[in-house]
C-alpha cells in the first residue's frame, strides 16, 4: 500500500508459519461447547478463544487457540481513520501555501513536481525511510533552494502541511469503538507515520504513542513492536496489534511474537504466503464486540467470602 508508506502514514487462511509465535508462551486447547476453556485471565485482560473456522461480529479468527490480551498496539493510517484524504489535502494546502509565499517554488514545483521531488528524495536517502517528517522536509527545503525562494520558508510551509495532515476523517464506527476499547485494556498507538494525537484531539485514548521515527526503524521490524510491548509491561504474546496493514502490521507483528488482528474494511483476500493473523474484523467497532464478548467476567465484590 504505496499510499500508507509515503503518508508518514481483517480473510483468514491456514495458520502456516505462525507456531513459532504460538510456541512463545500460549496455552493451546480444543474448545468445548462452543466456549472458551481457558483459565480466568487478569481482571484487565480479555481472554480470546478461537474457534476453527468461526465467524463473529463481522470477523473471523484462527482455529482452536486460546490467548490473554493484555494489551493492544493500534495503526493509525488507514486502522482508525483513512489516508487518502489526508493525502490529497496536504498536496493542496502546500501548494496553495507556496503560491502564496514562495511563488518561484510554486511555478517550479507544481503538484506533480513536488510530488516526483519528494519520491527522489526518498529513493535518495532510504536510511530514513523510518523518518517521514524529515523526508518531507527535505524534499520541501531542496524546492525552495532550488527555486531560488529562502529557504527559512520550510518551517512556516511545515506547519500549514502539518496542521492539515493532523486533520482526519475518521472511519464512523471508530471513535466510539476506539473508547470502548480503551476501557477494556491499555492501548497504545504504533505507527510509521507521524499523526499527532494531541493535535487531533485523542490522546485521552492512548497509554502513548511509538512512531517510527521515535524509535528509529520502522514496522515491520521486530524491535519497534517489542519496545512497545516493553512501554506497556507486557510479554510480546499477551499484547494484540491491530492494523490494515497485511506486511506492515499483521506479518511483522507476528514475527515478533505478538497476536495480530488484521483491519479489512474493503473485503480483500488474504494473500501472505507464510502466515494468517489471529483475528479479522471489517471495523474496528467488530474488534470492540469481540472484546466486550469476551472479557473476564467482573468480580460480584457484594457477594460473601
Amino acid at each position: 500500500m504505496a499510499a500508507k508508506a509515503a503518508g508518514g502514514s481483517g480473510r483468514v487462511g491456514g495458520a502456516a508459519g505462525h507456531g513459532r509465535q504460538r510456541r512463545l508462551s500460549r496455552a493451546r486447547h480444543a474448545p468445548t461447547g462452543g466456549r472458551c476453556a481457558c483459565p480466568a485471565p487478569a481482571a484487565n485482560a480479555v481472554a480470546v478463544c478461537g474457534l476453527r473456522g468461526g465467524v463473529a461480529g463481522g470477523g473471523r479468527y484462527n482455529a482452536a487457540v486460546t490467548f490473554p490480551v493484555r494489551a493492544i498496539t493500534l495503526d493509525l493510517d488507514d486502522t482508525v481513520w483513512p489516508f487518502a484524504p489526508i493525502a490529497a489535502r496536504i498536496e493542496r494546502v502546500l501548494d496553495d501555501w507556496l503560491r502564496q509565499h514562495a511563488p518561484r517554488t510554486a511555478a517550479r514545483y507544481p503538484l506533480e513536481a513536488m510530488r516526483a521531488l519528494r519520491e527522489r528524495v526518498f529513493a535518495e536517502n532510504t536510511h530514513l525511510l523510518h523518518d517521514f517528517t524529515a523526508l518531507r522536509r527535505m524534499a520541501l527545503e531542496q524546492a525552495l533552494r532550488d527555486s531560488g525562494d529562502d529557504v527559512a520558508l520550510a518551517e512556516p510551509a511545515w506547519e500549514a502541511f502539518y496542521a492539515a495532515r493532523n486533520e482526519v476523517e475518521y472511519y464512523p464506527d471508530s471513535l466510539e469503538a476506539l473508547r470502548r476499547i480503551a476501557a477494556r485494556v491499555p492501548v497504545a498507538a504504533l505507527t510509521n507515520g507521524n499523526a499527532d494525537l494531541e493535535r487531533i484531539g485523542i490522546a485521552e485514548h492512548f497509554a502513548f504513542r511509538l512512531t517510527s521515527r521515535e524509535h528509529g526503524k520502522a514496522k515491520p521490524s521486530a524491535c519497534i513492536f517489542h519496545a512497545a510491548c516493553a512501554r506497556l509491561d507486557c510479554a510480546h504474546g499477551e499484547v494484540l496489534h491491530v492494523g490494515d496493514h497485511i506486511e506492515m502490521d499483521v506479518a511483522g507483528a507476528a514475527r515478533a511474537g505478538l497476536r495480530s488482528c488484521w483491519i479489512n474494511r474493503e473485503d480483500r483476500s488474504w494473500e501472505h504466503p507464510e502466515l494468517a493473523p489471529d483475528l479479522q474484523f471489517d471495523s474496528l467497532a467488530a474488534l470492540a464486540d469481540w472484546l466486550d464478548a469476551h472479557a473476564a467476567p467482573t468480580p460480584d465484590r457484594t457477594a460473601p467470602a
